[in-house]
């Protein structure tokens, strides 16, 4: 997680600075020194993240930019920036919000040849789809639904597909990498199944919270969609897990579940993704790390929430300030 980035030296239109990234495993800052900051990133903030690349939008000309900059292993005075095509909106629409971000990979290389594809949902009822190296316009969809605050996009891989769940969790639209803009989206309805018994005043409470629901794919192409809630009156948020089972005639069959194995999920406002624990010594396994209010992780397995309190060489003078996860790595 991009936890900072601080100004060191100013010299002739060119900012040095130190970028501090959350390790999530060992609960500490990692700093990656002297990195140069693009002139273009200078008056820009982040909108999104996906595949460990960063979405910055300019907050004059509204310009949106795909970089590297926050990865420990990308160039330090050079990163790599990719400009994206200026947005237009649909009629009733707007562009200036955006609400997350999702790409079919990390960029290729120029000369590669690969596809790749990114979306942008924004706040309403756009989505805007375009495959950067290739396509000099966005295909404008207009969603079929207000996706307010709390559907999320997210790319399957398995799939080939964009992914967002339909407001209330109980439909999921889905666009492939044609761009067809006659029979979208598709839309599959989401059974749910061995539901757990609670009673009546948790159910009222899951009822009061604010709601946002992610799909999201683990490496072995196993999707799941996550059920955050979050108490309007308590920091704490509770989550539910459903596992898909099977697809048949348009259905999805989610089976609820409180064991996702050697997997730990990560929400925020980056794509969702969801990583092998035991690849990244440290992480819990069964485990969601998620953004909202503070930093913290999930355990599935005792249903309780454990907060990054102290976080081994945090500056005080510098809350974090940037929301999203980056996929885990190794140095």
């Amino acid at each position: 997680m991009p936890f900072s980035v601080t100004e060191k030296d100013y010299t002739d239109g060119v900012s040095i600075g130190d970028v501090l990234l959350l390790d999530a495993a060992k609960e500490e800052l990692l700093t990656v020194p002297d990195k140069t900051v693009p002139a273009e990133l200078a008056n820009s903030g982040v909108v999104g993240a996906s595949h460990g690349w960063g979405f910055f939008c300019n907050r004059q000309d509204r310009s949106v930019r795909i970089s590297d900059f926050f990865s420990p292993f990308a160039s330090k005075s050079n990163p790599t920036m990719i400009p994206l095509p200026p947005f237009t909106a649909l009629h009733a629409c707007q562009t200036e919000n955006v609400w997350n971000v999702a790409m079919s990979s990390s960029p290729p290389d120029q000369d590669d040849g690969e596809e790749w594809v990114v979306g942008i949902q924004f706040l309403g009822n756009q989505l805007s789809i375009c495959s950067p190296r290739r396509d000099l316009r966005w295909t404008n969809i207009e969603i079929p639904f207000g996706s307010l605050l709390n559907s999320n996009l997210m790319y399957s891989k398995r799939d080939q597909t964009f992914n967002m769940p339909a407001p209330g969790g109980n439909y999921m639209c889905s666009w492939d990498l044609l761009f067809r803009q006659e029979n979208y989206p598709k839309v599959y309805e989401l059974l749910f199944h061995n539901l757990p018994e609670l009673p009546q005043s948790s159910w009222e409470l899951l009822d009061s919270c604010l709601k946002e629901d992610h799909w999201v794919e683990s490496p072995s192409g196993e999707s799941f969609l996550v059920k955050w809630y979050s108490p309007v009156s308590s920091p704490l948020s509770i989550f539910m897990v459903f596992r898909e089972e099977e697809t048949n005639e348009g259905r999805r069959n989610m089976c609820y579940t409180e064991d996702i194995g050697d997997m730990c999920i990560f929400l925020s406002k980056s794509e969702a993704f969801c990583v092998q624990a035991s690849s990244f010594p440290g992480l819990k396994p069964n485990s969601i790390y998620h953004i909202g209010r503070g930093v913290a992780v999930y355990d599935l397995t005792a249903k309780s929430v454990s907060h990054f309190e102290l976080i081994k060489g945090e500056p005080k003078e510098i809350p974090p300030s940037i929301p999203y996860w980056l996929p885990p790595f190794s140095i």
